[in-house]
């Protein structure tokens, strides 16, 4: 329970920012880091894959880091510049401000104030803006919209708390993983799992595609006789072949 002291505000509880959070040692998490975000999302069981509507400002952007989760109030960036204070290097600030797709909740400034501090990414399901800068500066931003209206700096909020971000529950120091097509969360404790599951699908896929180059067809090397039968598919080659145009199984 918290005290007031005469002249001195009460302590939140949990406080506004929360500075000590697990993180994944930087070795587990290149290892994850490896692999595309859609490899970690089905190889951990289509899990954590964030909303679509999450985007790279630059396609070739690719990250890994620990998430550092913030919550702004919309069009009030004040807890992201705090929290780009409290970041660590290898960080990833996770930032959800109401889903406003118009604000320019960050910009070339704050971009480098990240990079100086060693920060791996920003994720944010508001807008971003100085888009040409930021690609120039190379740091990873995925925003959900790009747009030049100012922001306020007015509103606490709490920092490195559980938050639901593009549909999926971020817990502080959770690994976030993003590429050009979306952004993956994993949750700190399975980052091991998930990385030798993610490299068992990626060998399986490689393999797969070699046996493509070799000759071999969709239905034969994924096995759909039983299944395209068994839904009583039909082909203009039913009244030749006996087989209903599937061939024969391997």
């Amino acid at each position: 329970m918290s005290t007031t002291l005469r002249g001195v505000p009460a302590l939140t509880s949990p406080p506004h920012v929360t500075t000590r959070i697990p993180r994944a040692y930087p070795t587990a998490l290149a290892a994850l880091g490896e692999f595309s975000s859609a490899t970690i999302h089905e190889a951990q069981g289509r899990r954590g894959a964030i909303a679509s509507t999450i985007k790279p400002i630059d396609r070739d952007m690719r990250f890994v880091g620990s998430a550092f989760t913030v919550v702004c109030a919309p069009r009030d960036n004040l807890l992201l510049q705090v929290a780009i204070h409290y970041a660590q290097p290898g960080d990833v600030l996770v930032v959800t401000a109401g889903e406003l797709p118009q604000a320019g909740m960050f910009g070339d400034v704050l971009g480098n104030a990240c990079k100086a501090k060693g920060i791996a990414a920003l994720v944010i399901d508001s807008g971003v803006r100085d888009t040409a800068d930021l690609r120039a500066l190379g740091l990873p931003v995925f925003s959900a919209s790009v747009s030049i209206r100012g922001t306020v700096k007015e509103s606490l909020g709490p920092i490195n708390q559980p938050l639901v971000f593009g549909g999926q529950l971020v817990h502080p120091g959770d690994a976030v993983v993003g590429d050009a097509d979306g952004v993956v969360v994993v949750q700190r404790e399975e980052i091991e799992t998930v990385t030798e599951l993610s490299r068992a699908r990626f060998e399986a896929e490689a393999a797969l595609i070699e046996r493509y180059r070799a000759g071999g067809t969709t239905i034969d090397l994924c096995n759909l006789h039983d299944v395209l039968r068994a839904k009583g598919l039909t082909t203009d080659l039913d009244d030749i072949d006996p087989e209903q145009g599937l061939g024969r199984r391997p």
